[in-house]
């Protein structure tokens, strides 16, 4: 029975191989080979030194072939074998091989263990502008992007799927481009308009609409880590609403992204600096601060350092450099002592380790009266010193706090302050043998000396066209904005142990027309939008969904939920309750009753007026309690920084969408836009189907609706009451002109239109 045992094992093995030399060809290094290292070996044979197993190094080219692991055959007999004590990897590490990846592995020893001899991760070679692949079927071709999906879809032997009706295609564009729904005049207009450059037009329509700058200002704000209070154990709050001013002001005036990042990273530093610069680097005073009274200041200066290195790891290159902090990185290579010169570029802010009781914490300036309507020749004007800082704090009293007519930015001590590799990451552990100054890491691309070695030259580094990183790292999450996943699934990690991009070559291209076209962000977003990979519909068959189920050969078009702000706004935006106004303090929108005390036993006030009606970007954001409508729907918590959230699907969401009121008080003034618009009840429900959903709803979803409508009007006619008590959710009084039981009958009906799957989704 063991020689049995033994053959049916060695005939599935060969079977596995078979399959797997079929596919010869296609085994790559990058792709098929390094991943699988990256996850089962470097662990113990990585770039970490400290936890190095056996003086074997898997990492790095010349060091793995000189070890005469994978020639001599030790690597191949481990891998086959079945003792415990022999097999990699081993059992105790937790990392198991699956069936294929031990396949490939084999494959690969068997072929000779090929190593390219330029073995530097593919992200830390700088993008190079690939040709443009040549395609069969070059009539759908709209702009480059197209060529390099559909050259891939035909060598998969898949057809791209036809184009989004008008309808569906303007209500995608709008969401994405300003966060908000189409109206229905919009939509006429639209398909009305039979023009070659209809669609162009619409979308330059909305490049130009101040709520771009609003929406695209979100997912900055939420990797920028963006709120209105410290965090911590006392949260106490904060004013930073004028940084957010400026971010919508700069998407808005299509700033080039080398200016916007220079800016927010070194404004203070910028030769021809003034107020707006100045305010931009409130970029990196978005971090929590602690003003735990026995908290211990210098301890909490490192982690405020440490927090901006790696928001800038996770921002712009999209590397997780938290992990180098403690020890060198186990995967990418990346020294703690890397982590450490990195450190030394904000080891000079002039800030306290330990917050004020309330309000904004040294460095930073008044803001005018006439904010946000300042001149850029005002700004030039207005630029008061920053507070000078209680810097070697050691207890309290406090530092002095600022007001809410301050905004906190960076300014750099005369003295800088000197940093040593820390043992472990611990604040009182330095290394002293060595003081360490600013710098970059080699791997990640040159330094010029011409550079000065502060902010601003650190800036510079990031944004040199030369950069491996940053362009690819960029152009991802404007991908990942328009289709839900970014060519680089993990977006925030392009490190060995991230997803092999999709699409290599259309990732570069893409990064490489970004410097082209001098950073020009709405430029980026158009031509994205424009393709007709955009374009396609987002139905797919069932064989295609079973063969691609994230869509990562873009096969058809996207098809996401809406972002927890979205679908707030256009909630509001369609019962006519949402009030525009841009920009200003953050506002206090309904909560659940005592939301703040059982944390903080403080009392949430809420707002009055048009404050409950502005969009959701606006919604008052204390960390240790955010807002939970917007949690139900994978918000970002804005603790660190956060470029990608995984969705989830759960009861709670639509029971905040029923139940809510602001949702509920929405519906409720839906249901007034439907009695004031001439017509029938039919056509007054499907009016309304069309203002949420941007289509027309077939006769059966009709014919469905108006029997609840009917049920709602027989109940409320039997139990006036009821309607009375649905009526009075939410400040806003009531038409009172209008039928009590008409009106209770015709809000259950626009709820259930707002929860509808197509009121949420993107199409």
């Amino acid at each position: 029975m063991g020689s049995l045992r033994i053959y049916y094992i060695v005939c599935t093995f060969a079977g596995l191989l078979s399959a797997v030399e079929a596919r010869a060809a296609d085994l790559d290094f990058a792709r098929d080979i390094r991943p699988i290292l990256s996850d089962k070996c470097y662990n113990c044979h990585g770039p970490d030194k400290a936890a190095r197993k056996g003086k074997l190094r898997l990492d790095e080219r010349g060091a793995a072939l000189e070890s005469g692991v994978f020639s001599d055959g030790e690597m191949l007999a481990r891998l086959m074998s079945e003792d415990p004590d022999e097999q990699m990897p081993p059992a105790k590490s937790n990392r198991v091989l699956n069936d294929a990846d031990r396949a490939k592995l084999t494959r690969w020893l068997k072929a000779g263990a090929q190593w390219p001899e330029d073995d530097r991760h593919w992200a830390f070679v700088p993008p190079e502008r690939p040709t443009l692949p040549k395609v069969k079927q070059g009539a759908w071709v709209r702009n480059g992007i197209d060529t390099f999906v559909l050259a891939q879809l035909e060598r998969k032997k898949l057809q791209p799927a036809k184009a989004a009706d008008k309808a569906t295609l303007l209500r995608r564009v709008t969401f994405d481009l300003t966060g908000l729904p189409p109206t229905i005049a919009e939509l006429d207009a639209f398909q009305k308009d039979n023009s070659p450059h209809a669609y162009e037009k619409a979308v330059d329509r909305l490049l130009a609409s101040p709520r771009y700058g609003e929406h695209m200002a979100l997912n900055w704000m939420e990797a920028s880590r963006y709120a209105d209070t410290d965090g911590y154990q006392n949260d106490r709050l904060r004013y930073m609403w004028v940084w957010r001013d400026w971010l919508i002001k700069a998407l808005n005036d299509n700033m080039p992204f080398d200016q916007f990042v220079t800016e927010q990273i070194a404004g203070d530093l910028v030769p021809d600096r003034n107020f707006f610069t100045q305010v931009a680097t409130g970029f990196n005073r978005n971090h929590r601060i602690n003003s735990e009274g026995g908290s211990i200041p210098a301890e909490w200066i490192v982690e405020y350092v440490a927090d901006r290195v790696e928001t800038m790891g996770t921002m712009f290159l999209g590397l997780t450099l938290t992990c180098s902090r403690c020890h060198d990185h186990k995967y990418d290579p990346i020294a703690q002592k890397d982590f450490f010169q990195m450190f030394a570029f904000f080891n000079n802010i002039a800030e306290a380790g330990l917050g004020p009781n309330n309000g904004n914490s040294p460095p930073f300036i008044n803001v005018p009266k006439n904010w946000p309507n300042l001149s850029e020749a005002e700004a030039k004007f207005v630029m008061p010193a920053p507070p000078k800082v209680t810097v070697k704090q050691t207890s309290v009293p406090r530092p002095q706090s600022g007001g809410a007519n301050t905004v906190m930015i960076l300014h750099e001590l005369a003295k800088p302050r000197a940093t040593y590799r820390l043992e472990r990451g611990v604040y009182n552990q330095p290394d002293k043998s060595e003081r360490l100054h600013p710098a970059t890491p080699a791997v990640l691309g040159a330094w010029n000396n011409k550079w000065p070695r502060n902010r601003l030259g650190l800036a510079r580094w990031l944004m040199d066209s030369n950069h491996p990183l940053t362009a690819r790292v960029t152009v991802n999450r404007m991908w990942q904005h328009h289709f839900g996943l970014g060519l680089v699934k993990t977006s925030e990690n392009f490190g060995v142990q991230g997803e092999h991009p999709s699409h290599p070559a259309l990732l570069d291209w893409l990064a490489t027309e970004f410097i082209r076209r001098k950073w020009d962000q709405k430029a980026m977003h158009k031509l994205i939008v424009t393709s007709a990979t955009y374009r396609q519909a987002s139905s797919a068959s069932s064989g295609l969904l079973r063969r691609d189920p994230e869509n990562r050969l873009l096969a058809h078009g996207p098809r996401k939920r809406l972002s927890p702000y979205a679908i707030r706004d256009a909630a509001l935006f369609n019962s006519g309750l949402m009030v525009g106004t841009i920009g200003g303090p953050s506002v206090k929108p309904y909560m659940p009753p005592g939301i703040w005390r059982s944390i903080s036993n403080a009392t949430y006030k809420q707002d009055k007026g048009d404050k409950l009606y502005r969009r959701g970007m606006y919604t008052y954001w204390r960390r240790t309690v955010p807002p939970p409508t917007m949690m139900a729907f994978n918000a970002a918590a804005r603790e660190i920084c956060t470029v990608r959230m995984d969705l989830t699907t759960t009861p709670l969401q639509a029971l905040t969408m029923m139940n809510n009121k602001t949702y509920v008080e929405a519906a409720r003034f839906l249901a007034e836009r439907m009695m004031q618009t001439k017509g029938q009840p039919r056509q007054r429900v499907a009016e309304a189907f069309r203002a949420v959903t941007s289509r027309t709803p077939s006769k059966g979803e009709l014919d469905l609706l108006m029997d609840d409508y009917n049920f709602y009007k027989n109940d409320f006619t039997k139990n006036p009451a009821a309607a009375t008590k649905l009526l009075a959710v939410g400040e806003k009084p009531r038409d009172t002109k209008l039928n009590n039981i008409e009106l209770a009958a015709y809000t259950l009906v626009a709820n259930t239109i707002l929860n509808l799957d197509e009121a949420i989704m993107q199409n």
